[in-house]
């Protein structure tokens, strides 16, 4: 077998994770190093999967296999992690590491992953939008057999109750595989744990629905490979995934007779072969994506977007329900300050932002204030709360950079609200930048700013003005030339791409070369409905219908401009993402 080294690379939280790297030793001389990243089954490690590296017979490819935090030899408490996304973050630190460490390029890369592992890539693909080579997935485990009635129920109730606790599984190794030595060594392994937390779990369960949900959102070649005889994991939501699945290249293969651990059973020759097929065919022809750069006009977020906006059939029993869910907030929006300001100013306005970002539940009576902590704590507005968290960082990491370049750090806000983030983040800071433009279409939005900038004793290097966000030769204009461009939760609100293009080919006209942008994204959100058919938009109070845009178009877009990616975050619950870029020649 080909040479194993053990090594650690350090992830996003500054913990240590374990990994394994079988490096080739055929490369052709010359030509782009090539790799296999492996992720694996709950429970497991990364050694799990060292016979693959022979096994698949793929000459010229570096392997890699990481332990999870909580498995093998990785740090924290067994079978668990801070939460299911912090695993997923890990997945992008980890591509990073291997990127940088071997000068391999994700084109370059094919992600193997199984089981649990196979769900915490596909929600990587789905909320990061890699530009990986391809995904082969083996019997992801979106829907675990639990077998217990109302399990799920009863586990979150019991989280409600004890906090985190942990479950063993019942799975026996015999269960797993009909192959004696994998068996065998299965039950002999000390680095295999059987507990997994329910924080863990509970979160496996909701980010699987959600990615099967919208696999359409999923454009990187995928081969999806289901064992036919599964006392693990339900097929149903594997098949619905390969369905919705938006990749262009994709296949799914039934295994008849294969039990959970599809690439470890007696007869796995069967996979393997098919992996290799697919592997190779992925790298003769240069990497393709759908472009999606008229998914405004065509495609499922079109599509989903106009479902919203058409009415209900009167008196049908969604119409009912919406309009008393319309009468219910107009109702407490006479005792909710937050409620009431969203229907005076639209719920998407600045100054409905600018009251979540504060978050002090008020309200003229104690029910009030009850009613405005319910509406302040709603899974969207904790979202828009992470975002501001996630744009402060990479403000910060931005202007790191700039300093490191010796550069001047000179930052436009095109479409600021009140500017309380921006203004937060570098009232906190030492190092202040060289200037700050804020601009806004909102006249109320300009003062409340220019006053925060006063209040916050930041005049001396900061202004708000009024501006079109969407004016290209305006924003093409701005002098001096910003080294810093952010864009936050603005293009969510429009559904046109022309319009993200122009505003977008402004900035790339202003900002220097080599410059930063910082731009938001909404991927998915699990409210669309409540939002669409009870919430109205600042546009003249119509309703607020909004069009999602994956992770893939809104890089699309930003690409197609100018900029090139570099970095990402994300909430938890992959609503809203905000991501770091550069601008290239």
């Amino acid at each position: 077998m080909t040479e194993v080294r053990c090594n650690t690379f350090t992830t996003h939280d500054g913990v240590s994770l374990f990994y394994r790297h079988w490096p080739t030793a055929d490369s052709l001389p010359g030509a782009a190093r090539r790799a296999i990243v492996m992720f694996h089954r709950g429970h497991e490690h990364g050694g799990r999967m060292a016979h693959l590296v022979e096994e698949l017979g793929l000459q010229g490819f570096d392997f890699f296999a990481w332990d999870a935090r909580g498995h093998g030899e990785s740090p924290g408490e067994r079978g668990d992690s801070p939460s299911f996304a912090t695993s997923v973050r890990d997945v992008q630190t980890f591509i990073d590491h291997i990127a940088i460490t071997y000068g391999i390029d994700t084109t370059d890369m094919v992600v193997l992953a199984q089981s649990v592992g196979a769900v915490v890539i596909s929600t990587w693909a789905h909320d990061y939008a890699p530009r990986i080579r391809a995904l082969v997935l083996a019997s992801p485990a979106f829907k675990v057999k639990l077998y217990v009635p109302f399990a799920r129920p009863g586990l979150k109730l019991m989280r409600a109750w004890r906090g985190n606790f942990f479950v063993n599984s019942y799975v026996k190794a015999r269960f797993l595989s009909h192959d004696p030595q994998r068996i065998a060594s299965f039950e002999a392994d000390p680095l295999i744990s059987r507990p997994i937390s329910v924080n863990m779990l509970l979160g496996l369960y909701d980010a699987a629905e959600r990615v099967v949900a919208d696999a359409q959102a999923i454009q990187v070649p995928t081969q999806l490979l289901i064992s036919g005889s599964d006392f693990v994991v339900h097929r149903k939501p594997q098949e619905q995934f390969f369905t919705r699945l938006g990749s262009l290249d994709k296949e799914m293969h039934i295994l008849p007779g294969f039990f959970h651990d599809t690439l470890g059973e007696r007869d796995r020759g069967h996979a393997l072969s098919r992996i290799r097929r697919f592997v190779l065919k992925a790298f003769e022809q240069p990497l393709q994506r759908p472009a999606l750069l008229d998914a405004d006009r065509l495609g499922w977020s079109c599509a989903e977007a106009e479902e919203l906006a058409a009415p209900l059939p009167k008196n049908s029993p969604r119409d009912l329900y919406w309009r008393a869910t319309r009468a219910s907030m107009r109702l407490g929006s006479n005792l909710s300050a937050g409620v009431k300001l969203g229907f005076e100013t639209g719920f998407d306005s600045g100054s409905t932002l600018d009251y979540v970002y504060r978050n002090t539940p008020t309200g003229s009576s104690p029910i009030g204030r009850l009613i405005d902590r319910n509406y302040l704590n709603s899974i969207g507005w904790r979202g828009i709360r992470q975002r501001k968290v996630h744009a402060e960082e990479l403000l910060r990491l931005a202007m790191g950079k700039l300093r490191e370049q010796g550069r001047p750090v000179r930052i436009v806000d095109i479409a600021a609200g009140h500017g309380r983030y921006i203004l937060e983040s570098l009232e906190q800071g030492s190092d202040k930048p060289d200037s700050i433009l804020l601009r806004d279409y909102s006249d109320i939005n300009v003062r409340d700013g220019a006053a925060l900038i006063e209040q916050k004793g930041l005049g001396s290097i900061a202004r708000f003005v009024k501006g079109d966000a969407f004016d290209k030769a305006d924003l093409a204009a701005l002098d001096p030339k910003p080294t810093l461009a952010v864009v936050s939760g603005l293009y969510e609100l429009f559904a046109s791409n022309a319009m993200v293009s122009d505003s977008l080919a402004g900035l790339a006209k202003a900002v220097e070369e080599g410059g930063y942008l910082i731009y938001t994204g909404q991927p998915w959100h699990p409210q669309l409905e409540l939002i669409a058919r009870a919430l109205t938009s600042h546009r003249g109070g119509e309703a607020w219908v909004m069009r999602r845009r994956s992770q893939a178009e809104m890089d699309q877009l930003v690409e197609a401009a100018g900029f090139r990616k570099i970095t990402q975050r994300i909430d938890e619950w992959g609503i809203f993402s905000v991501s770091l870029a550069q601008r290239v020649s």
